[in-house]
């Protein structure tokens, strides 16, 4: 068995949905899913803050870059130069995709 810090403390779901800003509800999904480790003692749920701490630290992606390309790849020979996305104008001015109003 691996040791363990003894100063490491312990949070209840209460703490780290309010610390999340999150419902508690969800942070119980995520324990009984399997993504945020907990300990239960009884009915109690104990979360461990360096457990805590370590699954916020992965799942910030504030300073990682989204993609990094080749120096020698540029946007556009990642994406084959396809325009995508674009839309149709709407001929009719409803809104609706050039289609006459429905009749009522």
């Amino acid at each position: 068995m691996a040791q363990e810090d003894p100063t490491d403390s312990f949070l209840t779901v209460a703490e780290v949905a309010r610390t999340l800003k999150l419902n508690q509800q969800t942070v119980r999904n995520w324990i009984d899913q399997g993504s945020l480790p907990a300990v239960r003692v009884g009915r109690r749920v104990r979360i461990k803050r360096s457990d805590f701490e370590r699954i916020v630290d992965q799942g910030y992606s504030g300073s990682t870059p989204a993609l990094q390309l080749p120096a020698s790849q540029t946007a556009q020979d990642f994406w084959g130069g396809e325009l995508v996305g674009l839309a149709e104008p709407d001929t009719a001015g409803e809104g609706n995709g050039g289609r006459p109003p429905a009749s009522r």
